[in-house]
């Protein structure tokens, strides 16, 4: 049995002005395996769905919140959405030579496609 989901993106809210004319550098992911775990009860009824998260990543890169932005209608999806986003690292946004933190939007798709060229296992 594969277990996948499938992150479809990586969008950062706006942010108010900090002041400076450099540019605002977002945060970017850091590549690692996936910590989102496919709920094995809808895994199996064969049931796909995406969860929009919210989540504050740190001057550190750390996901220090978290929380549903747009439901997937499923609880067992948004909870494993949630309790992966914790377990994410990121290079922290920055603008100039200032990290700063910042609040971004992670869909996190559920999906049975295992053909997807971003689909972890």
């Amino acid at each position: 049995m594969r277990r996948t989901f499938l992150l479809t993106g990586l969008l950062a809210c706006a942010m108010a002005a900090c002041g400076s004319d450099a540019p605002l550098v977002h945060p970017a992911p850091v590549e690692a395996a996936s910590p989102f775990r496919y709920p094995v009860p809808l895994w199996d009824r064969g049931i796909q769905g995406e969860t929009v998260l919210l989540v504050h990543v740190t001057e550190a890169g750390a996901v220090d919140s978290a929380r549903i932005g747009q439901s997937s209608g499923r609880n067992a999806f948004d909870s494993a959405a949630v309790a992966g986003a914790f377990q994410l690292r990121f290079v922290p946004a920055h603008r100039g030579g200032d990290r700063l933190p910042m609040w971004v939007k992670l869909p996190v798709r559920f999906s049975r496609d295992t053909t997807a060229a971003d689909t972890a296992h």
